[in-house]
């Protein structure tokens, strides 16, 4: 039974080039595992500049998780300088129902 992985990026300075022009190969590997996605997006300042990413992840341990990680387009690009994976559990919210006690 696959686990939760939260996997928080964070990018380099001047990655943005980088991460552009890696987008269209980044969002074709999103697509193509998208049934192993709980939630990902780009992290942002408050101007609207890229910071990293955070991902969550449907995987059976946190080797896999950075597995799947290490296939990404941006991953490859080195465009992330700190990397961070732990084991996530979704208690409460909108995306839970509520919560889950």
């Amino acid at each position: 039974m696959s686990k939760l992985y939260a996997i928080i990026t964070r990018d380099k300075p001047g990655a943005t080039a980088t991460r552009m022009e890696k987008l269209k190969e980044h969002l074709a590997h999103v697509e193509a595992g998208l049934d192993r996605l709980a939630v990902a997006g780009p992290l942002r300042d408050e101007e609207g500049n890229f910071t990293g990413s955070l991902l969550v992840v449907k995987a059976e341990s946190e080797a896999e998780a950075r597995t799947l990680l290490e296939a990404d387009p941006y991953y490859k690009a080195q465009i992330w300088s700190d990397i961070e994976i732990r084991a996530f559990n979704a208690a409460a919210g909108d995306w839970v129902g509520g919560k889950t006690w």
